[in-house]
């Protein structure tokens, strides 16, 4: 069992090189420690900790209102996640975000479509039965003592939010909602994750966790770049003609000004600069697994994103039975970890059963450029 330090997430300090909330210049006045020690702290870098510093570091969170003494030095440490639905479930607040859709004549009335609701399904059931281990993991609920009930993965609050999907209302109140429920969540301290059902045809939220991940501006196209190379994704969804079209950095209808794509689906850029299309026809079919974790903050983003209805079926298929593909992130550096699957699915055509939860097909899981993520995070 491995442990993370939790001072970021305590204190609500975002280890983000764009801000410097002078948390550090704060925590070096109260207890004398040395800066670099401190930063590396909140960065849950540091080897070790004397318990000296772990002393000061309490006696600072107690004097600004960060925790109470009852809850400390426990409070500051927390068990490593070993594995995809541990790293959810570790979280102890999860909201899932689902897109809704609305016919023009019929005002009174949203719904969520099948294939994201067999989606949402297979997470419920992933989080709550780590993926179908939570009975290897912990012991009969009669022989578990009290404290030994905080060590095992299950969150304490589960949410459901809903945002308009693109096309259904105006697109400034389906991106305006969806602004608010990302930054309602970003601006709130605290172990927790956002998960968010659907592409960003059907669920603009994706856009927004893109978009602070790869540092770029949401819902603004990026199709008219002079080399695709300057894309702020390092993934790109291709519309069909008859999409909703928003503009988005992570999607569109061409990789630059002089790169036209004629076949829609999912692409993603490899280590040359190539970009290479994964799936989004009848025969071939793509999904996108994309995560964030800030480890500090204990904060984590996931996207899951099916080009297609069929594909989503068959992403919910895939988490429930071939997990641990997504794990371990494919980028690491300090206080953050990136995870970033294709997903393609070789498909009967012929399919045409939109109530089946059970399609089968065979998956490749493709892991994408830890170098191409590396290179749009350098531009930050």
């Amino acid at each position: 069992m491995r442990y993370a330090f939790r001072l970021a997430e305590l204190l609500g300090h975002s280890p983000d090189r764009r801000k410097r909330p002078g948390t550090i210049k704060a925590i070096v006045e109260h207890t004398g420690l040395d800066r670099h020690q401190v930063a590396a702290l909140l960065k849950n870098e540091a080897k070790y900790i004397p318990l000296e510093a772990l002393s000061k570091l309490c006696d600072y969170l107690i004097d600004h209102g960060h925790a109470r003494a009852s809850e400390l030095p426990g409070a500051l440490f927390a068990v490593k996640p070993e594995n995809f639905w541990e790293t959810l479930a570790r979280r102890k607040s999860i909201e899932i975000c689902v897109g809704v859709r609305q016919e023009e004549s019929d005002s009174g009335n949203a719904w969520v479509v099948a294939s994201d609701s067999v989606l949402v399904g297979e997470m419920l059931n992933g989080i709550s039965t780590l993926g179908g281990n939570a009975k290897m993991i912990a012991p009969p609920s009669g022989e578990i003592e009290e404290e030994d009930r905080s060590q095992l993965a299950q969150p304490e609050r589960l949410q459901q939010t809903l945002v308009w999907s693109p096309g259904h209302v105006a697109l400034e109140e389906s991106q305006g909602r969806a602004r608010r429920v990302h930054e309602a969540f970003a601006g709130t301290q605290g172990d927790k994750a956002l998960v968010c059902i659907g592409s960003v045809k059907s669920n603009p939220v994706a856009e927004m966790i893109f978009a602070e991940a790869f540092g770029c501006t949401p819902f603004a196209s990026e199709d008219d770049l002079d080399d695709s190379s300057s894309r702020a994704c390092p993934f790109f969804l291709r519309y069909r003609e008859n999409d909703p079209k928003p503009d988005a950095a992570s999607a569109g209808v061409q990789l630059s000004k002089n790169e036209k794509l004629d076949k829609p689906g999912i692409y993603y850029e490899q280590d040359n600069g190539k970009w290479v299309w994964a799936g989004g026809d009848r025969t071939t079919d793509a999904a996108l697994v994309f995560y964030i974790y800030r480890e500090p903050l204990g904060r984590i983003e996931l996207v899951l994103s099916g080009f297609s209805g069929r594909a989503t079926r068959l992403l919910a298929k895939t988490l429930a039975s071939r997990s641990e593909e997504f794990w371990p992130p494919v980028y690491e550096e300090a206080g953050l970890q990136i995870g970033a699957y294709i997903v393609q699915y070789a498909v009967d055509e012929e399919e045409t059963d939109l109530l089946e939860t059970n399609l089968s097909a065979a998956p490749k899981v493709i892991k994408l450029s830890a170098e191409a993520i590396r290179r749009r995070i350098q531009r930050l």
